[in-house]
């Protein structure tokens, strides 16, 4: 942080209005996108729709985070609004999925998971017993980058051939542990997030640092919201 220059300093309040900007956007695009969904399956187009809602907001959130993550604008209000509009999209049309196949209310389960899981995390942090620890941050970014592979090469094989990871979207004992595990490695994320807010703004990191911590808190809490949607459905399908 010594390092970074800048006339206007970062702060936790400019940091937090941030946050609720971009989560803000999250949840109105997730709530237009599950209605435009309903309505289309009213009129008979409803699984071309869903299809096409998801596609569109999981790829397009990739391709705009690979140009955050690459270019590092400057400005990067813009490109993050567009990916929180995106984002909302794909887990608006995912949200309605489960709703269709596990059961009702599996959604507002879900962010209810989500709101304690985050709300958990922060008191974690708050009190120190989790610290974001250089060793800290390098076992957690290990461990995303692990997971994020292992989606992909998922990806990947169901896309060209008829096999897939093992374990990975099941829902048997091992399926829900794997589930669990990642769901805790997203949790952890958040820590890494507090610990940049916190430690931006105590040594003045540059005003636009704002928003890429909202950035990161945003990954994380939907990453958090989905991977507690799937826990919930693979319990409902190990129960049945």
């Amino acid at each position: 942080w010594s390092n970074l220059t800048g006339t206007d300093r970062m702060t936790v309040d400019g940091s937090m209005k941030k946050i609720g900007y971009l989560l803000s956007l999250t949840i109105v695009s997730a709530l237009v996108t599950a209605v435009l969904c309903m309505n289309a399956l009213n009129n008979g187009t409803g699984g071309l729709f869903i299809g096409g809602s998801m596609a569109l907001g999981f790829l397009g959130r990739f391709i705009i985070a690979m140009i955050v993550f690459i270019t590092r604008p400057q400005n990067p209000a813009a490109l993050m609004s567009i990916y929180a509009i995106l984002e909302g999209m794909a887990i608006g049309a995912m949200s309605l999925v489960a709703e269709m196949t596990a059961y009702n209310g599996i959604a507002l389960q879900a962010v209810f998971g989500t709101m304690a899981i985050t709300g958990t995390m922060y008191v974690m942090y708050a009190s120190r017993i989790l610290r974001p620890t250089p060793t800290f941050n390098k076992i957690v970014f290990g461990l995303v980058m692990s997971i994020a592979l292992l989606y992909i090469t998922s990806f990947v094989l169901q896309l060209f051939t008829p096999y897939d990871v093992p374990f990975l979207h099941s829902s048997g004992a091992i399926g829900i542990g794997v589930t669990a595990f990642i769901l805790v490695v997203a949790a952890l994320t958040l820590i890494s997030d507090f610990g940049f807010i916190e430690s931006g703004s105590r040594y003045g990191a540059p005003k636009n640092m704002e928003w890429y911590a909202a950035f990161g808190i945003l990954i994380s809490v939907v990453w958090i919201y989905i991977e507690t949607l799937r826990l919930l459905s693979k319990l409902n399908a190990y129960r049945e």
